[in-house]
């Protein structure tokens, strides 16, 4: 039996937990979170101890370890993980900065402990399977990657601030996808930005909506778009075009019943939120993780990987910023 400490019992905390739950062969063994009624809440949920966080990580009923907490708190319990020899299970992003990531990927390195970075939209069975049919040459060469990716609100304006902004704590998702569809480097990232959802944000510094196109070494082209608001749901879409043909994995509706009358044809909203739209992609990414663990199977995306979305975040900030396209070593 694997045993797993959750690190932080909040959203996030709560979805891994009911992924876990539903895993033979793994349990939620400990939990800790800064606020105690949280822990408590899911431990009577799960059955787990609750502990402090230096106790959950020395615990010899601990195997792994899944960190879903604040970005800010990631570097040290990444290091302190790693040295008490446990396999790191680490919400994106790693860490804001590129410096601090390196230095993570050195002490799981030096540790040699296990460690993913939950890009959980790689384990959508949809883009999953679009990624498996490029891979067997399903369309020939990948030519054109499209990404369409909208909240259908934008976040508080207190969560703005601190987010690193919409590149870094929105588009990241969108940028790791883009690495796993092209199957190929960026090498130069152009970014536009403006605010238009809620002037609040500009405010602050940041943008709600948002076009980033990369290019690879050999030409392939990436192009997404992301906007903080959508009234038809959570927009998700992928096209990818290629030498002989086109892939494309469309929104999750809340049904799929269509009506057809005088008026036209209509069709059921998007769904609304990431919980429900990406339920089976956090489920087939923890069990990923457990299968790695407990076999000794490569486990992806790795820390390196969140290393490279940071930095083509990093450098579509830049580009927005500087107004020019960045070049990539």
């Amino acid at each position: 039996m694997l045993r797993i400490g959750l690190l932080g019992c909040g959203r996030i905390g709560q979805v891994h937990a009911r992924s876990i739950g539903q895993i033979e062969g793994v349990q939620v063994s400990a939990v800790a979170d800064a606020g105690a009624e949280a822990a408590l809440a899911l431990a009577a949920r799960t059955g787990a101890t609750v502990m402090t966080t230096d106790a959950l990580i020395a615990s010899e009923q601990v195997d792994a370890v899944v960190i879903g907490t604040p970005t800010d708190t990631h570097f040290d319990l990444i290091h302190a993980a790693a040295r008490a020899g446990k396999a790191i299970f680490c919400e994106k992003p790693v860490d804001m900065s590129a410096d601090r990531i390196r230095a993570c990927a050195k002490v799981v390195q030096e540790a040699g402990v296990p460690f993913m970075t939950a890009f959980n939209r790689r384990f959508d069975p949809n883009f999953a399977n679009v990624r498996a049919r490029i891979a067997a040459g399903e369309i020939g060469p990948v030519e054109i990657v499209t990404i369409q990716s909208r909240d259908p609100s934008p976040p508080p304006i207190g969560y703005v601030r601190s987010s690193g902004g919409l590149f870094r704590d929105m588009m990241i998702h969108d940028l790791d996808m883009a690495r796993f569809l092209l199957a190929e480097e960026p090498v130069s990232v152009y970014a536009v930005g403006a605010s238009l959802v809620d002037p609040a944000i500009g405010e602050a510094g940041d943008v709600d909506t948002a076009a980033v196109t990369l290019t690879t070494a050999s030409g392939r082209i990436c192009q997404i778009t992301n906007s903080r608001r959508a009234s038809y749901g959570y927009d998700q879409r992928i096209e990818v075009h290629g030498q002989k043909g086109m892939l494309r994995a469309e929104n999750m509706l809340e049904n799929t019943v269509e009506l057809a009358d005088a008026g036209g044809f209509r069709r059921a909203p998007a769904q609304h939120f990431f919980l429900e739209r990406y339920e089976a992609a956090y489920r087939a990414e923890m069990a990923h993780f457990v299968a790695g663990v407990a076999g000794g199977g490569a486990i992806l995306p790795g820390i390196d990987d969140g290393l490279r979305a940071q930095l083509l975040a990093d450098a579509a900030t830049q580009s927005w910023q500087e107004g020019k396209a960045i070049r990539l070593d």
